[in-house]
C-alpha cells in the first residue's frame, strides 16, 4: 500500500462519516477515527511492520486550529476572493525550505511559474516537493514553517495577474 491509497483512504472515511475504519494486510495495520466527540476531528493512522522488533508507530494529525485568525473582516475575505488558493494536497509537516541551511523556496512577493517548488511537506518520513499548478504572485504564505497541515488546507494565497 503506497502513499496515494493512504491518502485515498482517507479521503473515502472523511466522506462516508464512518468513526472508525480499521483495515489490516500482511505487512501494515492502519486505524482511522474520525467525527468521535472525545476525539472531534482527529485521525489516526498506526503503522505496524511485523518483521521489525520496533514498536508501534504512532501519527496523529491534530484538528486545524481555527484561532488563526480569530479577526478575519468581510472586507479581507472579499480581497482575498480575487486570488487563487493553493491547497495542501496530504497530511504531513510543511516545510518552506529543503534543508535547514538552505534558502526559503518562496516569500512573499515573489513571482511563481507553473512547475515551481513551492514547499516540501513531509509525511511518513517521505519529503514531498509541493508544486505550483498556477503562474503569479505570492501574496499571502499561511502557514508556518515546520507546521503541521491537513488534507485540503490553504497554504499560499497566489495573485494571478
Amino acid at each position: 500500500m503506497d502513499l496515494k491509497d493512504i491518502q485515498n483512504l482517507i479521503k473515502f472515511v472523511a466522506k462516508s462519516g464512518a468513526s472508525e475504519v480499521k483495515l489490516e494486510m500482511e505487512d501494515i495495520k492502519i486505524t482511522i477515527r474520525t467525527g468521535r466527540e472525545d476525539q472531534k476531528g482527529e485521525t489516526t493512522y498506526i503503522q505496524q511492520m511485523p518483521a521489525m522488533a520496533a514498536p508501534q508507530q504512532q501519527i496523529v494529525a491534530a484538528p486545524q486550529a481555527e484561532a488563526a485568525a480569530p479577526a478575519a473582516t468581510a472586507e479581507s475575505s472579499d480581497d482575498d476572493s480575487k486570488y487563487i488558493t493553493i491547497k495542501s494536497p496530504i497530511i504531513g509537516t510543511f516545510y518552506r525550505k529543503p534543508s535547514p541551511d538552505k534558502p526559503m523556496f518562496v516569500e512573499v512577493g515573489s513571482s511563481i511559474g507553473t512547475g515551481d517548488v513551492l514547499c516540501v511537506i513531509e509525511a511518513m518520513k517521505l519529503f514531498n516537493e509541493i508544486e505550483s499548478e498556477v503562474s503569479g504572485k505570492i501574496v499571502k504564505i499561511l502557514v508556518d514553517d515546520a507546521s503541521p497541515v491537513e488534507f485540503d488546507q490553504p497554504l499560499f494565497l497566489v495573485d494571478p495577474s
